[in-house]
């Protein structure tokens, strides 16, 4: 293995993370500004009224995302196995 294929797999390993999560950090993050937005003109300041709704959201991102997310660390998972000879030899 040499360095230049080394970088290429932490690289692609390191795009791969942040396309998966992107989708589920942003919808965690739109509903903390809607909250926080909420919050400050009601002022309320109690903070579980953030944290449930982030859970509720995110889980049914990951619902809704989930085969997706699924299909694409399959096909992630069978091209680094593909490339295991030409590492290796």
């Amino acid at each position: 293995m040499t360095l230049g294929s080394a970088i290429y797999l932490l690289r692609s390993g390191l795009f791969e993370i942040l396309i998966l999560s992107a989708p589920v950090l942003l919808i965690s993050l739109v509903v903390g500004l809607i909250i926080s937005i909420l919050q400050a003109t009601t002022s309320i300041q109690e903070q579980t009224l953030t944290f449930v709704p982030k859970i509720v959201a995110i889980f049914l991102a990951l619902v809704f995302f989930g085969p997706w997310i699924f299909s694409r660390l399959v096909q992630y998972t069978i091209q680094l196995f593909q490339q295991i000879p030409a590492l290796v030899g």
